[in-house]
C-alpha cells in the first residue's frame, strides 16, 4: 500500500503497483521509503513537508541533495534521479537504488580489513574531484552559520548526541566550535556524511558500487569526511580499525581535527 502522503499524480504513476517500505536508517529530516515495483525496479523516495515555509531546513537539504546528485552524474557512482519536484510546502526526490549492500551489512563482517580499504579508496575518489568545479559550499563559515540557525530554531536533537556529549547544551557546544575553530581548511569536495550506511559494496567481490545521501556534500575540509568515517568505523567495528583506514587513505590522523568535526556534526 502506498503511504498516506500527498504525492503528485505523476510520481504515483511512476511507482505503479509497488510495495512500499519505510526506511528509517538515515538521520535526515525527510521521510524515506523504499519502493519496489512489480517489474523488480527499486526506487527510494525522500519526502519533506515543511509546514512553516518552503525553504525550511529539511526542504533545503533535500534541494541541495538533488542539485548535488545532478552535478555528480557521470563523475561518481551515485543514484540516478528518477523524479524531483519542489513546490508549495513539500519536496519529493526519487532516486534509483544502488546495487550491493551497505558497508555495515553483517555479511561483510568477515571481511573488515578489505572493507576498510574500500572505504578509504572511495573517499579518495570523492576527494579527487576538482574543487574549482564544485559549486556547492560547505566551508566552516557556512556550516557554523547553519549550526547557529538550527540552534536558534530549536532544531537540535540532543538525544542524538554522541554518548560523551549526552546532556550538553547546544549553545555551549557552539561556543566551543567558535573558540576551537581550526586556523585553516584543507579544502576538497566532500560527501558530508561519510558513514558506513552511505557507502555500498558488491557482496560477492567487494568492489565499490556507489555512494548515497548527499544532502551535506560540497567543498569543505577533508576532515569533514575523515572524522565522520572514523566515528562510524569505531562504532561498527571498534576503534582499533581506525588507524588502518587512515593508512589506506594515505594520511596521518589529526586528532584535533577529528574531534572538531565530530563536534560540529552534533549541530548540523
Amino acid at each position: 500500500m502506498p503511504p498516506a502522503l500527498p504525492l503528485p499524480a505523476d510520481l504515483r504513476a511512476l511507482c505503479g503497483d509497488a510495495a512500499w517500505t519505510a526506511d528509517d536508517m538515515g538521520c535526515s529530516g525527510a521521510e524515506v521509503w523504499r519502493i519496489t515495483r512489480t517489474d523488480g525496479t527499486v526506487y527510494y523516495l525522500k519526502h519533506v513537508a515543511d509546514t512553516e515555509h518552503v525553504g525550511g531546513a529539511g526542504w533545503a537539504e533535500l534541494a541541495h541533495e538533488h542539485a548535488l546528485l545532478a552535478w555528480l552524474q557521470g563523475k561518481l557512482p551515485v543514484p540516478q534521479i528518477a523524479f524531483w519536484r519542489a513546490a508549495e510546502q513539500q519536496a519529493d526526490l526519487v532516486t534509483t537504488a544502488l546495487p550491493g549492500v551497505m558497508t555495515c551489512d553483517p555479511t561483510l563482517n568477515a571481511h573488515v580489513p578489505l572493507v576498510i580499504q574500500r572505504l578509504a579508496e572511495g573517499l579518495r575518489l570523492i576527494h579527487a574531484l576538482p574543487v574549482s568545479a564544485c559549486p556547492f559550499d560547505q566551508r566552516l563559515d557556512r556550516k557554523l552559520a547553519d549550526a547557529r540557525a538550527r540552534i536558534d530554531a530549536g532544531l537540535i536533537d540532543t538525544a542524538d548526541f554522541d554518548p560523551a556529549r549526552q546532556g550538553d547544551d547546544p549553545a555551549t557546544l557552539y561556543q566551543r566550535l567558535l573558540a576551537e575553530r581550526p586556523a585553516s581548511e584543507d579544502l576538497v569536495c566532500t560527501h558530508g556524511d561519510y558513514c558506513l550506511p552511505n557507502i555500498f559494496l558488491d557482496p560477492a567481490d567487494h568492489h565499490l558500487t556507489g555512494f548515497i545521501d548527499w544532502g551535506r556534500g560540497g567543498v569543505a575540509d577533508r576532515y569533514q569526511d575523515l572524522a565522520i568515517a572514523a566515528r562510524s568505523i569505531a562504532h561498527n567495528w571498534g576503534a582499533q580499525w581506525v588507524p588502518a583506514f587512515f593508512a589506506h587513505y594515505g594520511t596521518v590522523p589529526d586528532a584535533t581535527k577529528i574531534a572538531y568535526y565530530q563536534l560540529l556534526d552534533e549541530l548540523c
